[in-house]
């Protein structure tokens, strides 16, 4: 009985440490982004948040700040997007994204225009963007490019009807 006993617990224990050898596990499911590239071209301070739920896809949001209301995409943003990556390595390589973005800004309005109008709006966009993930070897620290093109849904009379979004992030897993 005690031979039975000994080799059900060794065969449990082998085929234990082989399934986990085979497989490797995706501890850092967690991943914080700063847009370096946004930061350096307009001063906007934008941040990212990415969890990924398998291999290949991962739901997120954004948050970007500016000190210029009247830049491209205002001076206040916030939205989810939702990924699947392409690349041979999980969690990284060639990607595309579906984002919503809700942002407030303000048209500039030139100084020789007289005439009371409000000039602040806020808006809703939905779009689509593809980009590239470079992680490090211990997969800690990440590399990204990326680029998308926004529909606003409800645009105001004086503003695009089309939103951009670009980024050179560098991010940290955990």
């Amino acid at each position: 009985m005690m031979k039975y006993f000994l080799a059900l617990t060794t065969s449990l224990l082998i085929s234990n440490f082989a399934s986990s050898q085979a497989y490797s596990r995706y501890d850092n499911a967690h991943e914080v982004k700063f847009n370096i590239g946004l930061f350096l071209a307009t001063t906007t301070v934008e941040g990212s948040y990415e969890y990924f739920l398998n291999e290949d896809t991962s739901v997120g949001g954004t948050l970007y700040f500016d000190g210029k209301a009247t830049d491209f995409n205002g001076n206040f943003g916030i939205g989810p997007n939702f990924r699947a990556y392409f690349g041979f390595a999980p969690r990284s390589g060639f990607f595309a994204e579906a984002f919503g973005l809700y942002y407030t800004g303000e048209d500039e309005i030139p100084d020789n225009i007289i005439g009371a109008r409000n000039n602040d709006y806020s808006t809703l966009a939905i779009g689509l963007g593809v980009g590239n993930k470079w992680l490090t070897r211990s997969e800690k620290f990440s590399l990204e490019i990326n680029g998308g093109l926004g529909r606003n849904v409800n645009a105001a009379d004086f503003q695009d009807a089309f939103m951009y979004r670009f980024g050179l992030s560098i991010g940290f897993r955990f």
